[in-house]
């Protein structure tokens, strides 16, 4: 069984990029799961937190759920031409201790996709998370690239995924995703 963690980097309730995640989640192929973390309880890093109350439950949980994982896709919105504030918070997290990261990112196949209202898609948040997951030391996978523009069209209002053609590109996105995180070398703590 392949078992990816999903990470949408906005909070909003009707977020597109919560929507992109639960449209990947049903299209996962045969064998292999998505799930979607919640990450809406997670602080604000705080090292003086960290160091006085150790790192919250939330966080704990969800490096436990990636360590025990083959792959993490994240789901990014674009704000002002860069990644969520969320999400890379939530990623600082994740990445503390310092000594954690290895069993929590090395050698972690991770993809990045997004959906946007503008024109442009996500490619620049997209991107920016490129050093983020070099200094992680993860496994990006390079070989798909899930840029979804003008996403108020591509979604209905109820939040599922309706562009046939979107539709496509998600499915092979998936696909390819779900092969290279079964091959990809995974590194436990």
């Amino acid at each position: 069984m392949i078992t990816l963690i999903g990470i949408s980097g906005s909070l909003r309730r009707q977020s597109f990029n919560t929507a992109l995640l639960r449209a990947a989640a049903g299209m996962m192929p045969q064998g292999a799961t998505l799930q979607i973390a919640d990450i809406s309880a997670i602080p604000l890093y705080n090292a003086d937190i960290e160091s006085s109350e150790g790192i919250p439950p939330v966080v704990a949980q969800l490096k436990e759920q990636i360590a025990a994982a083959n792959g993490l896709l994240l789901s990014t919105p674009e704000y002002n031409n860069a990644m969520s504030g969320v999400l890379k918070n939530t990623i600082d997290w994740l990445s503390r201790p310092a000594t954690d990261i290895p069993a929590v990112f090395g050698g972690r196949a991770v993809a990045v996709m997004g959906a946007s209202p503008g024109p442009f898609g996500t490619l620049l948040a997209q991107n920016a998370w490129l050093p983020v997951l070099r200094t992680l030391r993860t496994r990006p996978w390079f070989e798909g690239r899930l840029i979804v523009s003008r996403a108020g069209a591509v979604f209905s209002d109820s939040g599922d995924l309706v562009d046939e053609k979107t539709r496509g590109q998600l499915q092979q996105f998936v696909n390819g995703f779900v092969q290279f995180a079964s091959e990809a070398r995974t590194v436990t703590g």
